[in-house]
């Protein structure tokens, strides 16, 4: 169940009622989804508060011009390709879009790292968090990789999966549970228990809340770094929980702004970044000689990424 609160449900309906005119650039394809969640994971979400610009504002950026002007849009997908190949990367900064975002603790401070962003996140410290907690469902429940100390392994199964949930489970339900219990709450209507004693500061009782339970952030990004985002956690080897919301993002972006996410998706996503030894080996190979990691010249690892890189 995604979970959003009755005032979020009622914000959301009196801003899809609420029409503004205006002359700037709009997309319609993100107007049809702006306000509305896209799911991720168990209780989080993504939506579109706001944005500025569409593709046409990056060609007008590069070409510094007054207006759409006259060129096809053929042209302008030109143009967005060979910025995009070549890492011209400011007419990019021309668009912001801001995004509402709810996700675990422990996937935000990951996210924070991006540090090319404006970011507000719900605050502890004045309000209560609800009984919301991210349980990875039994697929995602991986061993630890024992070539990839930040990676994961095969999956758990059986007993051992069972157990692990339960541990989960159980621990973030009693997390909660004290939680409430030093601020002197009820668990489920919030209301006070005992109005002879003061509970703990909201400040505090928070510390003992586990990193898998749900806060919440308003995100501005521009698309420059919204793109050099997407490229780290959209790629295999990022968790795969934030590869989720990266995932989700990238289809907003599709919408968007479609000439530069078909560039984003060529010249980025599913692009791949060879070093001066690789090429060598590359031609090498090319002209028909037989390599080997050890005749190569490059580690094991290096190699086994060429190899990863030759084999998509």
């Amino acid at each position: 169940m995604m979970s959003l609160s009755q005032l979020q449900l009622d914000e959301i309906r009196e801003a899809k009622q609420f029409k503004k005119q205006t002359s700037r650039a709009t997309v319609d394809a993100l107007e049809e989804i702006l306000f509305e969640p896209i799911k991720v994971l168990d209780h989080g979400f993504v939506r579109v508060i706001d944005y500025m610009g569409d593709d046409s504002a990056i060609v007008q950026a590069a070409r510094v011009s007054y207006g759409k002007g006259t060129k096809k849009i053929n042209e302008d997908k030109g143009l967005i390709n060979y910025l995009m190949r070549h890492w011209h990367t400011t007419p990019f900064e021309m668009c912001e879009i801001k995004l509402h975002v709810k996700l675990p603790i422990f996937i935000a401070r990951q996210w924070i790292r991006h540090r090319t962003a404006n970011v507000n996140e719900y605050s502890a410290r004045y309000s209560i968090l609800d009984k919301e907690f991210y349980i990875p469902a039994p697929e995602n429940l991986a061993m630890q990789s024992h070539t990839n100390r930040q990676g994961r392994g095969g999956v758990l199964e059986g007993e051992e999966a069972a157990r692990v949930l339960e541990i989960l489970k159980n621990d973030s339900e009693q997390s909660y549970k004290h939680y409430m219990e030093m601020l002197n709450l009820n668990e489920e209507t919030n209301e006070v228990l005992d109005p002879s004693r003061a509970g703990l500061t909201r400040e505090l009782a928070r510390m003992n809340l586990p990193v898998n339970y749900y806060t919440q952030w308003y995100w501005k990004v521009d698309l420059n770094n919204l793109l050099h985002f997407l490229r780290l956690r959209a790629d295999a080897h990022a968790q795969f929980e934030i590869r989720e919301y990266a995932n989700a993002i990238i289809s907003i972006l599709e919408k968007w702004l479609p000439l530069t996410f078909e560039a984003f998706k060529n010249y980025r996503l599913n692009s791949a970044s060879i070093s001066e030894q690789g090429m060598g080996v590359v031609k090498r190979m090319l002209a028909g000689e037989k390599v080997t990691q050890e005749l190569s010249g490059m580690s094991k690892r290096e190699w086994d990424e060429l190899m990863m890189v030759l084999e998509k």
